[in-house]
């Protein structure tokens, strides 16, 4: 399984742009999301960048992962009960027409 890391693009070069997110800089692939443009977000995916992303949706995608992290590194928390709240709404408490919007299909 790939996990995308939404990065922030800081600065970029033909074909490529260092980004920083997660506690990492790296230089990514942009060939498939160009152009490109300092400040903006991007999903990262095995050090290629697979879309344009905004702020909220990168703030959504950290949430998720710093959960799964937690999860990960307390194993004995999935039987307790949860100590933080999601700071978004979770897929399995989404309408239809949200789980759509989120997964950009067409009903």
């Amino acid at each position: 399984m790939c996990i995308g890391i939404p990065m922030q693009v800081l600065s970029i070069e033909p074909g490529h742009a260092v980004c920083s997110g997660r506690g990492l800089e790296r230089r990514v692939r942009t060939a498939l999301v160009d152009p490109v443009a300092p400040g903006e977000w991007l999903l990262i995916f095995l050090d290629s960048a697979q879309e344009h992303i905004d702020a909220t949706r990168a703030q959504e995608i950290n949430g998720t992962l710093d959960l799964l992290e937690m999860a990960l590194d307390n194993p004995g928390l999935t039987n307790a009960a949860p100590t933080t709240a999601a700071a978004f709404e979770l897929p399995s408490r989404m309408s239809r027409e949200q789980l759509l919007a989120l997964s950009t299909s067409t009903p």
